[in-house]
């Protein structure tokens, strides 16, 4: 009999104990959970151009009346070309830099001559952002040469949707969610060439 009180006690004591420590493992996993959530990256939906092939949906499936995806320019790639596939209608005879001749229906992309190379006029094609719809046709004629112009999601016009609508109708899955710390995405070749000049500098 003796021995069955000692043991009601300890039954009681280890009972106890084992509670107590799943009340603290799930108070610790809830705080984890909770810092966790608190400090957690912020996170945009962006456009890898290694993926992209200017299908056109950027311009026609965001929310936004006017896409907030734009066409860039990264120089360093750019061959400067005189009759640039990104900026022309190759198929036209006439070169000139009239409207009907241009790959852009609204203009966004100007043609800046930067200096002449034995006699080859040599220019930069900037994007006005304020122009492009998202269209893709710059970047579409821009992959017969060098690729220098992409698309990308423009951060300060993006209302940051939970699902993008872009993202559902684009065919390859070209996009993805990146920190919004560092939310531009540049084509490899482009990377190969920012990584070069950090190592050379």
């Amino acid at each position: 009999m003796a021995n069955d009180d000692r043991a009601l006690p300890r039954r009681g004591f280890l009972i106890e104990t084992v509670r107590l420590s799943g009340a603290a493992v799930l108070a610790g996993t809830a705080g984890f959970a909770l810092g966790t959530s608190q400090h957690r990256q912020k996170h945009v939906w962006q456009l890898d151009p290694d993926l992209c092939i200017a299908c056109g949906n950027c311009a026609t499936h965001c929310v936004l009346d006017i896409s907030a995806v734009k066409a860039v320019q990264f120089f360093p790639m750019c061959a400067m070309c005189d009759p640039c596939p990104g900026y022309f209608d190759l198929g036209h005879v006439n070169r000139d830099t009239g409207a009907e001749n241009q790959l852009c229906p609204t203009g966004a992309i100007c043609r800046t001559l930067v200096t002449e190379q034995a006699g080859v006029p040599r220019y930069e094609y900037p994007v006005d952002e304020a122009l492009c719809i998202g269209c893709g046709k710059c970047v579409a004629g821009c992959a017969m040469m060098n690729g220098s112009l992409f698309l990308q999601v423009r951060h300060d016009r993006c209302v940051d949707c939970n699902q993008c609508s872009i993202a559902i109708a684009c065919p390859t899955q070209a996009f993805r969610r990146v920190p919004a710390d560092d939310p531009y995405l540049h084509k490899r070749k482009a990377r190969e060439i920012l990584q070069t000049k950090a190592h050379d500098a």
